[in-house]
């Protein structure tokens, strides 16, 4: 197997090497998988969503719900999808009109005492389905939107959070983002504004519309969070895409409410790229209040202090874009919070290459770099690997393979980078096809306090930007679990982008 990347730890320049081998499981005597493993192929279908489990069918072993679909606009009857955890088989399914590219938030809605998913994608879908049944509880339509001017400009629909009950009928309700136009020209900065909306849980009335404070697009999905006075809740968003630039803001559940974000404060600005990974909550100043971790697309990680919202560090990659989110992890000795993240090399739409560092969540500064594989959005997972007390980074990545001088293969796999070992070590098996943005989950999905892994990818060996089959693994490895994991799934184990200290 060749596997083409850079590598570089103290300096930004990469030069390219040819990395023949990387080290396998056996070699580090690694427990042996379990036989548990099952591999789940869903054809004519593609996937950007990243997997959430939930016991749906109260057999003691969590079971996976993921978002799927086809081309643009096309509609698809697998949208939403339910896998049973134990041996991959089908639970249930559920159609939409266009693809369902977003991360399901989770909760019981319809009072059965077995988590509903609520999950998002384009066209303005927004669905609410049953975790036993795979019914739908209920779907947005504009049909629905008692307000006039509510009815016009929906948009996508990003991840959705769920917030104290708002209207009183003893549900949790939902903050969702919904924008971004397929239809604009990528560079016409004449687009529809994006906004934030607020669901009825139970029964997906819309409660409240705001728009964007400065009417712009919006591709982010929300993050919300207690403010510190926990007399509100905070929210952080963004506007501007991959060609228009856009703000990063602060502001309060409660605005939204009002349908009034006009009073947000600005964090930051970017004049010719947004803002589209979602945000993270962490303390990283010590004085007991989450701090703001945000991706700008131009190839910036910056810190915002919880309480002062001042810039506490900012890093800045050139010739570097971003449109993932943070990983967020113990990588270094000290007790603050370190952060990875995957930067895609070159400009929008050429990106070709990956890159990765790791910051010091204290200092700012990079501590780690490299460039593995070709570009994703995937976010990685974190764990302790190898229990030595220091966090590891678990993350897919696409190579390819070129025979006969001009035949392209695409694969992919699951690497694990060791940063103490300065170590990268493939975890299982390589797969044909690519992973574009399915971040893998990772925990403990039966019981048995050992390691288990969800994994989505493309299955088609020669193009990547396909909807003609993916598989599934669920990889149950005898691996013990020393610790709670706290970052094993796209925006955190709890899904909701905060990370909580012991």
């Amino acid at each position: 197997m060749n596997l083409s990347f850079y590598r570089s730890k103290q300096t930004i320049f990469f030069k390219v090497v040819v990395f023949f081998m990387i080290v396998f499981l056996a070699s580090l005597q690694i427990p042996a998988v379990a036989q548990a493993n099952w591999t789940k192929t869903l054809q004519n279908v593609g996937t950007f969503s990243s997997p959430r489990v939930a016991d749906l069918n109260r057999d003691g072993i969590k079971d996976i719900i993921i978002g799927a679909g086809r081309e643009e606009f096309h509609a698809c009857d697998s949208a939403v999808m339910a896998l049973d955890g134990a041996n991959g088989q089908l639970l249930w399914k559920v159609t939409a009109k266009d693809q369902v590219f977003g991360s399901a938030a989770l909760k019981d809605i319809s009072g059965d005492g077995i988590e509903d998913a609520i999950i998002g994608g384009r066209s303005a879908e927004l669905i609410a389905v049953n975790g036993a049944t795979g019914e739908v509880i209920w779907r947005f339509s504009t049909e629905q939107v008692k307000k006039k001017e509510w009815q016009e400009n929906w948009f996508n629909f990003y991840n959705p959070q769920f917030i104290p009950d708002q209207n009183k009928d003893g549900t949790e309700d939902i903050l969702v983002s919904n924008g971004g136009d397929v239809m604009a020209e990528p560079y016409d900065p004449d687009r529809p504004a994006g906004s934030l909306v607020i669901f009825s849980g139970k029964d997906g009335q819309v409660l409240a519309r705001a728009v964007m404070p400065d009417d712009k697009e919006t591709y982010m999905s929300i993050t919300v969070s207690p403010s510190p006075t926990k007399k509100d809740h905070e929210i952080v968003f963004g506007t501007g895409g991959e060609t228009i630039g856009g703000n990063l803001y602060q502001g309060y559940l409660s605005d939204v409410m009002k349908g009034d974000l006009s009073k947000a404060k600005v964090l930051d600005t970017s004049k010719d790229k947004g803002y589209i990974g979602p945000a993270v909550r962490v303390d990283i100043t010590s004085d007991g209040i989450l701090d703001i971790i945000v991706n700008a697309v131009n190839g910036r990680i910056i810190a915002f202090d919880g309480e002062s919202h001042e810039r506490v560090w900012e890093v800045v990659r050139p010739n570097s874009e971003i449109y993932s989110s943070i990983a967020i992890g113990y990588f270094t000795p000290d007790s603050i919070p370190d952060f990875f993240i995957s930067y895609a090399q070159g400009v929008w739409p050429k990106l070709d290459w990956s890159a990765q560092v790791m910051v010091d969540g204290k200092k700012g500064t990079i501590e780690y770099i490299d460039s593995l594989g070709f570009y994703q959005m995937i976010t990685p997972v974190v764990l302790d690997w190898n229990n030595d007390g220091q966090d590891e980074i678990m993350m897919s990545l696409n190579f390819q393979e070129i025979k006969n001088g001009f035949q392209k293969f695409f694969y992919n796999m699951l690497v694990v980078i060791d940063f103490k070992a300065d170590q990268v070590l493939q975890i299982g098996d390589r797969f044909d096809g690519q992973n574009l943005s399915s971040t893998p989950w990772i925990g403990d999905l039966d019981g048995d306090a050992a390691l288990d892994i969800i994994y989505c990818h493309g299955n088609n060996l020669r193009h990547t930007y396909t909807f003609d089959g993916i598989q599934i693994h669920r990889i149950a490895t005898k691996l013990p679990l020393y610790k709670k994991i706290k970052w094993g799934a796209y925006m955190g184990s709890s899904y909701d982008g905060v990370f909580h200290k012991d």
